[in-house]
């Protein structure tokens, strides 16, 4: 029972921290994201990119933190399959890497919302 709740917790914490990578990935990509407008004309505009920019961070740390959920509960059904079918391996790998597909969808969402502020 004590090594669910650490496991469960140990995959919460991955999924935390992918969730945390992602965000700073996107700011990285795009520095200017925080950067905010100077003048005050353009105090509409700037709003509206401010709630772009955060739609995009939410978009990859949300779609990272569910990878992250995924990979690790998947990743760990996968170990104890391939421990008793090694034959397995191909498939399973595929099915991780299904699952790390939908960090890479929320990046690609992410870029898209970017591309359009600009």
């Amino acid at each position: 029972m004590k090594t669910e709740k650490t496991r469960t917790l140990l995959i919460g914490a991955l999924a935390a921290f992918t969730a945390l990578v992602g965000v700073a990935a996107t700011l990285l990509l795009f520095p200017d994201a925080l950067a905010a407008t100077p003048a005050a004309a353009a105090a509409v505009a700037g709003e509206e990119a401010a709630w772009g920019l955060l739609g995009a961070a939410l978009a990859t740390g949300m779609s990272a933190l569910g990878a992250g959920i995924a990979v690790g509960k998947l990743g760990a059904a996968a170990v104890g399959a391939l421990a008793e079918k090694p034959e397995l391996f191909g498939r399973l790998l595929i099915f991780v890497g299904l699952a790390e597909g939908i960090a890479i969808y929320g990046l690609i969402v992410s870029i898209l919302i970017l591309n359009r502020l600009a």
